[in-house]
């Protein structure tokens, strides 16, 4: 399944909230899995200095991530897929 990043603005005087957004994201993406479109929150990446934060989330489509992030009121700035590498084995 494709993962998207969603990108939203956080302030830095607010970066203590970004515990709770995580888990508005993961009961909104619960939510959605439990009606029928398989979602899930994979975490957050809190970049304070841009004032930024990245929710990850596994969703069918661009268009499902964008929805579960609504629903959990992250007010989203974009929504783009994002590709990870494999991990080496040691």
């Amino acid at each position: 399944m494709p993962s998207y990043l969603v990108e939203t603005f956080l302030a830095r005087a607010r970066a203590e909230e970004r515990t709770t957004y995580e888990a508005r994201a993961r009961a909104a993406a619960e939510a959605a899995s439990v009606s029928g479109t398989r979602v899930r929150f994979e975490g957050a990446i809190n970049v304070p200095e841009d004032e930024i934060c990245f929710f990850v989330f596994d969703a069918p489509t661009r268009n499902e991530a964008l929805l579960v992030a609504r629903r959990a009121a992250l007010d989203p700035i974009r929504v783009v897929e994002a590709f990870t590498s494999p991990q080496e084995e040691e």
